[in-house]
């Protein structure tokens, strides 16, 4: 594990190609729309097995790498969540059918772990070749922490959405659900279904998101192997937690906020090299030499302390939460505007018009 050879990148590979083939394979077959017991036990399953992972890794590569996947899953868990707001947006907008919507996520998640990793390791490489590029990833995450801070609503407009008007320019969309189907034959010519653009705006909101959690786990390790495994455990941990979490995941508002301070801190950490060289050349400048170990001491934080600054911050702002209620929460029922729809419209499912090989008769 320490030198995370091939059989340690196939065995995981192949640990998460069978949990995926079980859950579609076994626990959902059929569409269905998941209940809030089946969305919990699934929720349980995915964080025991990411500690269960967890101490496997304290046990064959030590402390340090333990606590580096730890605190990456909770980095990129809590990010998830935030995520999660946007999806029900989505799905609202285009009135997916419950039934539907594990499906979305499901394959949505495939699209996700290829991101990911893609982005893990041109990142990796990145960072490799040119050290300076992590100062940028903390100036931007110290950036998007504060932009975070400071906005007030997520918004979803399709209309406006550029990956809506490109799909739909090149591929022709139904006006209605085809059951689960992303594709159908409308008189004998290929059409994605809506349920296909849904996935596509999915898989690319997780894009916008990977943007910002990718680097801020930079901060916290550059091993591959971590980086990856606890992306793919949290990701996987989402489709659950969706379920699980949609009727009371906007009662979190000050998760944000939350949020906020850990991309400020990560980022802040990430320069802390270069605040600490350009201290250490003002205190030579000025004569005060004396002050430039007490700068060095800062220079790089303990994994320990940044796992216990981030579980802080999260749990306080689920907990500031339910004890400052927001009174005034916003309906995320959307209705379609009447005059949206070209060329997608009438938004509903069609389950009983199509044949069993989800071509419209």
């Amino acid at each position: 594990m320490a030198e995370h050879s091939v059989w340690a990148w196939g065995g995981f590979g192949v640990f998460i190609l069978v949990m995926l083939l079980i859950d579609l394979g076994l626990f959902n077959r059929k569409a269905h729309s998941v209940t809030y017991k089946e969305a919990a036990i699934w929720s349980t399953v995915w964080v025991t097995l990411a500690m269960i992972f967890a101490g496997i890794v304290f046990s064959h590569s030590g402390n340090q790498k333990g606590l580096e996947f730890l605190t990456g899953y909770l980095i990129e868990l809590s990010l998830s969540v935030d995520n999660l707001f946007v999806f029900l947006l989505i799905f609202a907008y285009f009135k997916v059918p419950t039934q539907y919507q594990h499906r979305v996520l499901f394959w949505g998640v495939l699209g996700a772990l290829v991101m990911r990793v893609t982005m893990i390791l041109i990142g990796a490489a990145l960072i490799e070749k040119f050290g300076w590029i992590i100062y940028i990833f903390g100036a931007f995450l110290v950036y998007t922490g504060i932009k975070m801070f400071r906005q007030e609503e997520t918004e979803v407009n399709p209309e406006q959405n550029f990956v809506v008007r490109l799909v739909t320019r090149f591929i022709p969309i139904t006006r209605h659900y085809e059951g689960e189907n992303f594709f159908t034959r409308v008189n004998g010519r290929h059409h994605g279904t809506l349920l296909l653009l849904v996935l596509v705006i999915v898989e690319v909101t997780d894009l916008v998101f990977a943007v910002d959690s990718i680097p801020a786990i930079f901060a916290i390790t550059r091993d591959r192997f971590i980086l990856y495994t606890s992306n793919v455990f949290a990701i996987l941990g989402l489709r659950s937690l969706f379920f699980l979490l949609a009727g009371v995941v906007e009662k979190f508002h000050y998760l944000k906020i939350g949020l906020a301070i850990v991309l400020s801190f990560i980022g802040v950490k990430m320069l802390l090299p270069l605040i600490v060289q350009a201290l250490t050349l003002v205190f030579n400048l000025v004569g005060a030499i004396s002050l430039i170990p007490y700068a060095e001491r800062v220079e790089h934080i303990p994994i320990g302390i940044s796992l216990g600054v981030v579980a802080v911050v999260l749990l306080g702002s689920v907990a500031a939460s339910l004890i400052w209620p927001q009174h005034a929460e916003r309906d995320i029922d959307i209705d379609l505007p009447p005059d949206f729809g070209r060329p997608f419209e009438d938004v509903e499912d069609t389950d009983n018009e199509m044949t069993g090989t989800g071509e419209r008769r």
